[in-house]
């Protein structure tokens, strides 16, 4: 009986280490480990096709034409030396072209330009004491002759080449505040001199060939500015020529 006891004894003695064998082994197993979801990495963004290049836009080039005039008083201006050793523009109004000189009488370009409105080669007496809105058409000249010009304030305290303050004749590129309706840069560039009549007497030009030639020549000392006629005899606005041989291919 005794021996029955001690068995049943020893019996329930090893039941629990048993349970705890079993979960110290259950323990012991290695666990799962969560393997992280792998992030695929962005594609990368495919190089972008290189667009064809445009070509730059630049200006038209417009062809002046040299005429045996602007020749003449050319000529005579370097022989005589009457640009009193400053540079000069001689205006080719017929044709409606400028052309610059260095005050050794060197070219140094030409251009387009645009011109009084009326044919004739005399300002009107008055004119310069007058507002724009009282300039009827017949008096929107550029006059011709020899002209001393230099630089000075004008409306807006803009800087422009006065080229006969008295008459309020200037050199200027085309205005900011001029209509769009007179097509001022489209005349200016035409082929044709025809269209280039449009100002109310001041001269016109292109806004690079200011800016890069004629502000820095003109800007410290000034320098003189020969305008051609419309219809009076040349010799008549400049009387010097009469002492000049006329060159080949030039009339009198």
């Amino acid at each position: 009986m005794i021996n029955v006891f001690l068995a049943l004894a020893g019996l329930a003695l090893t039941i629990p280490a048993s349970a705890q064998a079993v979960e110290a082994a259950k323990s012991s197993k290695p666990q799962p480990t969560q393997s992280k979801p792998t992030q695929s990495k962005p594609a990368k963004p495919k190089p972008a096709k290189p667009k064809p290049s445009q070509p730059k836009r630049t200006e038209a080039v417009v062809e002046v034409t040299q005429s045996a005039a602007m020749m003449r008083v050319a000529d005579w201006v370097a022989a005589s030396g009457d640009n009193g050793s400053l540079p000069y523009i001689i205006i080719d109004k017929p044709n409606a072209a400028l052309f610059l000189f260095d005050a050794t009488g060197k070219a140094l370009g030409q251009a387009p330009v645009l011109i009084g409105v009326a044919v004739g080669d005399d300002a009107t007496p008055g004119i310069g004491s007058k507002n724009l809105a009282e300039i009827g058409p017949a008096e929107k000249t550029t006059p011709a002759g020899r002209f001393l010009a230099k630089y000075g304030l004008a409306a807006g305290k803009q800087k422009v080449l006065w080229v006969d303050y008295a008459t309020s004749v200037a050199l200027h590129p085309i205005p900011t505040g001029a209509s769009k309706k007179e097509r001022r840069r489209q005349r200016m560039l035409s082929p044709t001199s025809d269209d280039n009549r449009i100002t109310f007497g001041c001269i016109n030009v292109p806004d690079s060939f200011y800016a890069k030639s004629v502000r820095p020549l003109f800007q410290k000392k000034g320098g003189y500015v020969y305008i051609l006629p419309d219809t009076k005899p040349i010799e008549t606005v400049f009387p010097e020529l009469l002492a000049q041989p006329v060159a080949n291919g030039g009339t009198r």
